[in-house]
């Protein structure tokens, strides 16, 4: 964005994504400012989601545990956001694991014959 006011608006970058709580706290004390806005769950899921995604590529970018760690974070808050938790999240993984098994035996699917 270009300023033609004059005000000092050269620099300034739009984001409109989900951050952490301390993100701001933590602009404002690196000398920057910075405007947020605070939604109710159902117009924040949106964001998580697409977080989520932003997290997952990330770490597939970089192979960082970090990344993993940020990607969990926004996995339980949308948990939390749907009324669930990692428990429950865990109960459905094992359900489906002895139902279909797990990825411990490393297969890849090459073929299926009609």
């Amino acid at each position: 964005m270009r300023d033609t006011t004059g005000n000092g608006m050269d620099n300034m970058k739009h984001y409109d994504k989900a951050v952490r709580d301390r993100i701001p706290q933590i602009i404002r004390e690196q000398g920057k400012t910075c405007t947020t806005k605070t939604l109710n769950d159902q117009e924040f899921l949106p964001y998580l989601e697409t977080k989520l995604t932003e997290e997952l590529n990330e770490y597939k970018e970089s192979r960082d545990f970090m990344e993993l760690a940020d990607l969990l974070e926004v996995l339980n808050r949308i948990l939390e956001i749907r009324g669930s938790s990692f428990d429950e999240l865990d109960n459905l993984r094992l359900s489906k694991k002895k139902k279909r098994g797990g990825f411990n035996e490393n297969r890849v699917l090459l073929t299926v014959q009609e």
